[in-house]
């Protein structure tokens, strides 16, 4: 996959080179990273990327021009989606990491930042995405954040595949405790029944403890998976009826 990022500070980025499996990923050719700076296409003695807002206000907004010519000199695969990074979009979820994982040869993010980006730049971006209701210096950060969400399913990024259908959101559920080497830590044993080497008791035990830890933690999640068919958890009452 070719990820390409436009963004005023490149530098933000380099770090995901070196950051464990995702370096790696990277490393191995599993996925390019590009970085952009508008600055490079801007024109005059100053190389000015922003400017006052038309109407007045405070702080300065960043100027399209830039952004287009930094967007339309990126080489072109298919398919391709171009992503805005921006508070005002729709919150990031897993199932957006898996869709553009699975189904994306490219990936371009603009990041915006100042106060802000002129309105027309929105016309370049596919899709607008949050990853959370605040307000960020810049769209730097929730721009890794889906580089390394997108480049950990790629296969081969990630030693076991399985790994990644049992963690938390991969479906509705928040991934269920985990354990390991000493049995008994300053009094708190592990669970008998994952000693038990009796891998169906482990694995209801688990979708359990999924069950119980996203109905306390995530309620939200809790009821889409009700309504989604999922089963509740033991000491619930009925499900609601599952949507149409």
């Amino acid at each position: 996959m070719r990820l390409d990022v436009v963004s005023l500070f490149p530098e933000a980025f380099t770090p995901l080179l070196n950051l464990g499996v995702i370096g790696r990923a990277f490393a191995a050719g599993l996925a390019e990273l590009h970085l952009h700076n508008p600055r490079d296409h801007a024109v005059g003695r100053y190389r000015k990327v922003d400017d006052q807002p038309y109407g007045g206000g405070a702080g300065m907004v960043l100027k399209p021009e830039p952004v287009f010519a930094a967007v339309e000199a990126i080489p072109r695969l298919e398919p391709r989606r171009v992503l805005l990074m921006t508070p005002q979009g729709r919150p990031l979820q897993q199932v957006d990491l898996r869709r553009w994982a699975s189904s994306c040869a490219q990936l371009v993010l603009l990041c915006g930042h100042y106060e802000g980006f002129d309105e027309r730049i929105r016309a370049l971006a596919d899709e607008e995405v949050s990853i959370g209701d605040f307000v960020l210096t810049g769209g730097e950060l929730p721009a890794a954040i889906v580089i390394n969400g997108v480049v950990r399913l790629l296969p081969g990024t990630v030693g076991s595949a399985a790994s990644l259908e049992e963690e938390s959101h991969s479906a509705l559920l928040l991934e269920h405790p985990q354990y390991t080497r000493p049995a008994d830590f300053r009094g708190a044993a592990v669970p008998e029944v994952l000693r038990s080497g009796d891998h169906a008791a482990i694995a209801r035990w688990r979708l359990e403890q999924q069950r119980r830890r996203t109905r306390e933690r995530r309620p939200d999640l809790y009821d889409r998976w009700l309504r989604s068919g999922g089963q509740p958890a033991p000491e619930d009452p009925s499900p609601p009826a599952a949507d149409p």
